[in-house]
């Protein structure tokens, strides 16, 4: 039996995702940031900061096919970060939430993203190309209680939010 290393890399981690070739991975060590860690012999190194949001990050979604991340946090914002060289560069996107947005997730075919909120709500995000920014299209279905989950639909149309333990089949998009 292979050994198992162990590699403590925060105290406390909130959230994370896993690069689309597993060498890196993103996560939110419990306050406003995503610390970028790339694996290197039998060890993390850390390789980025991204800082943008002011208040705690409750979601990240590391793209498979683009290799874009986008962040969701408690201060109602998510952003998506595009790497540029060495640099990941944050673009910003309009949630229009008066809750915590709570969790993020990539569409299969990467063109949107869904995020679920304090609000009781889900957010379905699109890219505009004109103002250089991310809008979102609120789903009006209310949940009983806080969106903690969201998945989609390998069709990339239908999405599913979770609460507590209830699966909601909210929209063909």
């Amino acid at each position: 039996m292979a050994a198992v290393a162990v590699h403590q890399l925060a105290p406390s981690i909130t959230c994370h995702a896993w690069s689309p070739d597993h060498s890196m991975i993103a996560l939110c060590p419990n306050n406003n940031e995503v610390h970028i860690y790339r694996s290197s012999e039998n060890n993390w190194e850390k390789v980025h900061v991204l800082q943008k949001h002011d208040q705690i990050v409750s979601g990240i979604d590391w793209s498979p096919k683009s290799n874009r991340i986008v962040t969701a946090s408690h201060d109602r914002n998510s952003y998506v970060w595009n790497q540029d060289g060495s640099e990941w560069v944050p673009t910003l996107v309009i949630l229009r939430l008066n809750r915590a947005a709570l969790c993020v997730k990539w569409s299969p075919k990467e063109n949107k993203f869904a995020v679920g909120s304090g609000a009781k709500t889900v957010c379905i995000c699109y890219y505009e190309q004109d103002n250089n920014w991310w809008v979102s299209k609120l789903i009006r279905k209310r949940h009983d209680s806080s969106v903690t989950s969201v998945a989609w639909h390998p069709n990339n149309v239908g999405i599913f939010s979770f609460i507590k333990l209830c699966l909601t089949l909210l929209a063909n998009l």
